[in-house]
């Protein structure tokens, strides 16, 4: 298969079209947010006991070291190829950009107002953006595991002294310190809106980076690129359909966030998507094994195993809310019943999204023990509070947001 072709179906297959645009209908904000659970009072969901810093479900059995000996051979003799064509697409430090570019600042004296307008910016900002913000979030800062993974995949591509010189274990550090900001940038924007509880959703993050990531690649460079050259394209889309929407909603500094972050992933996807193509190119036999067998065993996202201390299924509410959006990134590939699609968000019989709808026994408990990355809910905190529970199918998360009114 051609690179040009692999692109074809990352582009339609796993992500689906773009929904034809709808013009934005008035939602009652007292209608939408008329189904209040009272999360306080529900009755609380133990999670089955699990050993410490376990997955939320069972991995697979791994299958590792499955390169063939003679295959290391030809990751060695690309590493001058992969000087010239794949850390070129680094920027140097100097010429990046960098989270404070993007934020108030602390230092000036103008702080105090710029977060103030910042905030009334976020109030405009419907519940479902940020679950699929914070999800997209939370997913970046998971960072050590997918460096990680990297560092796992055989054939001389593994930074084997944590400083090695070899061109593919630079990129590996260089293109880890440029995710870096991503979610640097987005914890401190979100920190900064007042909209969610940052406690819990720190400790979703520290779930995550404990619980690792299954990417069923074998510790196998091919599969690893080929894995690697879906993930970024799926974050690209994501974060690019986020900076589309804060557009929309009339937020033009979130939307330049958002747009940032999907440009990186954009060049790292053409990072990808150049090794995947050089490999077809000197040994296409095995690459398009490689291929097939990734498809086969479907490409799951590195936030699959995305948990909050509550629900196991976390990630598939998220992913439900976040299909519904249209801000998706996709869950699997094509072939699953769970992918996701950036065809748009469910909608009602007007052709507006679906806001609000409460299903009390099945919310996503993101929240401080009832629900949500609830916002100044801790210990019985109830007034100024409330409970959205987002329609999804399966539910998505629930969101605790202020109440302005």
């Amino acid at each position: 298969m051609s690179p040009m072709a692999a692109a074809a179906f990352l582009s339609c297959g796993a992500f689906g079209c773009p929904a034809a645009a709808t013009p934005p209908c008035p939602v009652s904000r007292r209608r939408a947010f008329s189904s209040v659970v009272a999360m306080a009072s529900a009755a609380q969901v133990r999670a089955p006991s699990r050993k410490p810093f376990a997955p939320p479900r069972e991995v697979h059995r791994p299958v590792a070291h499955s390169l063939p000996p003679q295959k290391r051979e030809i990751f060695e003799s690309l590493d001058s190829w992969a000087a010239d064509n794949i850390l070129v697409l680094l920027k140097p430090v100097e010429r990046s950009w960098q989270p404070q570019d993007y934020l108030p600042d602390a230092a000036s004296e103008s702080f105090a107002d710029e977060v103030r307008e910042l905030r009334e910016r976020a109030r405009e900002i419907p519940d479902d953006y940020f679950v699929c913000f914070v999800g997209d979030m939370v997913t970046e800062e998971a960072l050590p595991t997918y460096q990680t993974m990297l560092n796992t995949l055989d054939g001389g591509v593994r930074d084997e002294t944590g400083a090695s010189p070899t061109s593919w274990a630079v990129w590996t550090r260089a293109w880890a310190a440029e995710e870096n900001r991503h979610g640097d940038l987005m914890n401190k924007y979100l920190f900064l809106t007042g909209r969610v509880d940052m406690r819990q959703i720190e400790k979703t993050i520290q779930y995550l980076i404990a619980s690792g990531m299954d990417p069923k690649t074998e510790t196998n460079p091919y599969m690893g690129f080929v894995y690697t050259s879906f993930q970024e394209r799926a974050t690209f889309i994501s974060h690019g359909n986020t900076a589309r929407h804060a557009r929309r909603y009339g937020d033009t500094k979130l939307a330049q966030i958002c747009g940032t972050i999907a440009a990186d992933e954009k060049r790292h996807e053409s990072a990808y998507e150049r090794i995947v193509g050089k490999l077809f190119e000197v040994d296409p036999d095995y690459t398009v094994r490689a291929f097939a067998d990734t498809m086969r065993k479907k490409v799951a996202m590195p936030a699959h195993l995305m948990y909050d201390g509550q629900d196991d299924a976390l990630f598939a509410r998220f992913s439900a809310v976040a299909q519904r959006l249209g801000s998706t990134r996709p869950g699997t590939t094509p072939t699953s019943s769970s992918s996701w699609s950036a065809a748009g968000a469910s909608r009602n019989s007007r052709g507006c999204p679906r806001k609000a709808a409460a299903r009390r026994s099945s919310s996503a408990s993101w929240g401080h023990g009832s629900g949500g990355w609830r916002r100044g809910a801790r210990q019985g905190q109830g007034p100024g509070v409330r409970a959205i529970q987002l329609d999804s199918r399966p539910p998505g998360p629930a969101l605790m947001i202020k109440d302005d009114e």
